[in-house]
């Protein structure tokens, strides 16, 4: 089992290397400022009845200790002399954190997404570990839901996935008796004068990991050429978004949209017309995006937004470890364009011009050398990056398990992603795939994007369009067999 980010405190109250926030991760509680929340969450659905929240509060605590950040919080360094530290919280409480509540009759879709978006709108609290629970009773057709969220500082998408796994079951009995956790805790929490005097220490010893950082991130002059020259390209690229009506000063509170495609479906799409999955799901956006725009009255022509989509530079062997390891692509989103096979091979050409560009490779290079950056430097250059000089909305694509996951016997129906909105940015599309599903978790700012129910009907019909352009999907054969009085009857053929 990996450590999950598992932190060591010196016995006098020391913090460890691996207890500070890296610069990328310090850079998201900077940025939470004006109505822009920096965490990310997900509303997920699951069949039959909802457990009591006795027997779920006891499920979840019983798997903490594979989590351990869950238990942590953050504490600023005085006179900001240092990145926050993660400590543990010797009064964790789990019954403010797993919380419980329902929905009025008739429990509909819409009253779960009007749920979910008033619990996103909501900022954590950041004397306490940075995550909560909501157990969801009273859905339609007897099922219930699960909304969790967690500060972006914490997790990103991949290791949210990593969380998920961990605290759901891969089967509906799993075998064995239930493991009773480890004992636990909380180790002393260090004083104010431990974490400056921490992090002055760190200061004058942080030569050796810079240069160390250095060597690590300049691996091969070709490749730092390139990145360097792409990372140029990205910036220059970015300042040529255009200004769109996703592009406004925000409020605190969110609207909420769901909509779902089967993976099989948009595997078809790419199968018929090249490129890959991301290409599709990037092209059938910008088709939405088109549709939104023409049907206000915007001009489209020659018109490409910029996405910036995340990309995970996350080794094998840290899936699990939480914090982020991600960078970005400032990836197009051709909205002049009504045909979707033109449209995704617009898509396609120019996400490979951009791959082999070493786009990512020069924005990794900069991720880096945050972490070496004095706080005060990462908290100005989040004040100073205005989201809509660079890009107009995220697009976020992030792989879950394509296997069933379950919660105390119920499985798991659907993971619908919530993407955070930056300063002047109403719009962001998150994406997430589940057992055969690909799910779309429409986030908009309440005011700037009071429609987002209309624009979730766009990228319905620009879903249906794409599919629409590949061969029907094969059905297995069938030949008739006899049965014992004589008729036939029509039987699957077996597959070769």
């Amino acid at each position: 089992m990996p450590s999950h980010g598992l932190s060591a405190v010196c016995e006098d109250g020391c913090v460890a290397n691996n207890d500070r926030l890296s610069g990328l991760d310090s850079s998201f509680l900077h940025m939470e400022r004006e109505g822009a929340h920096m965490h990310v969450a997900s509303t997920i659905i699951f069949e039959g009845p909802a457990p009591t929240h006795e027997e779920f509060r006891d499920h979840i605590a019983s798997r903490l200790h594979l989590v351990p950040r869950f238990r942590q919080k953050l504490r600023e360094v005085p006179f900001g002399q240092g990145r926050p530290v993660w400590v543990d919280d010797p009064h964790l409480n789990l019954d403010y954190h797993v919380r419980q509540t329902a929905l009025p009759a008739p429990g509909s879709d819409e009253q779960l997404r009007n749920l979910a978006a008033r619990i996103f709108s909501q900022q954590l609290d950041r004397s306490k570990p940075l995550w909560e629970l909501w157990l969801v009773e009273g859905m339609a057709d007897g099922r219930f839901a699960v909304i969790g969220k967690s500060h972006h500082a914490l997790v990103d998408g991949v290791s949210g996935v990593d969380i998920t796994t961990v605290l759901y079951d891969l089967d509906r009995e799993p075998k064995g008796p239930p493991q009773t956790p480890p004992p636990w805790l909380a180790r002393p929490e260090p004083t104010s004068t431990q974490l400056l005097a921490d992090a002055l220490k760190e200061r004058l010893t942080s030569p050796r990991e810079i240069v160390r950082g250095f060597r690590h991130a300049l691996r091969g002059p070709r490749q730092v050429v390139n990145g360097a020259v792409a990372t140029s390209k990205m910036a220059a690229a970015s300042v040529r978004a255009p200004s769109t009506p996703f592009n406004v000063d925000i409020g605190p509170h969110r609207r909420f949209q769901m909509t779902q495609a089967q993976l099989a479906d948009l595997k078809r799409v790419k199968d018929a017309h090249g490129g890959t999955v991301n290409d599709v799901i990037l092209s059938i956006v910008s088709g939405a995006i088109g549709r939104y725009l023409r049907a206000r009255g915007y001009e489209t022509h020659g018109m490409t937004l910029r996405a910036m989509v995340p990309v995970s530079i996350r080794e094998a062997e840290e899936h699990g470890a939480l914090g982020n390891r991600i960078t970005a692509m400032m990836a197009p989103l051709p909205v002049w364009c009504e045909d979707p096979v033109e449209r995704l091979h617009v898509v396609t050409e120019e996400m490979g011009d951009l791959k082999a560009s070493g786009q990512a490779v020069g924005a990794e290079i900069l991720t880096r050398l945050t972490d070496f950056a004095p706080t005060t430097i990462v908290s100005q250059a989040a004040r100073l990056q205005p989201a809509q000089r660079f890009f107009n909305l995220v697009v976020t694509n992030v792989p879950g398990p394509q296997f069933p996951l379950y919660v105390l016997g119920r499985q798991m129906e659907s993971i619908f992603p919530m993407v955070p909105l930056a300063r002047k940015q109403a719009l962001c599309i998150g994406i997430m795939s589940y057992n055969g599903q690909v799910n779309f978790g429409l986030i908009g700012d309440y005011d700037a994007m009071a429609d987002l129910d209309s624009f979730a009907l766009d990228l319905e019909e620009a879903t249906a369009e794409a599919i629409a352009t590949a061969p029907p999907a094969v059905v297995p054969p069938v030949k008739a067999v006899t049965s014992s009085n004589g008729a036939s009857a029509p039987t699957e053929r077996s597959a070769r």
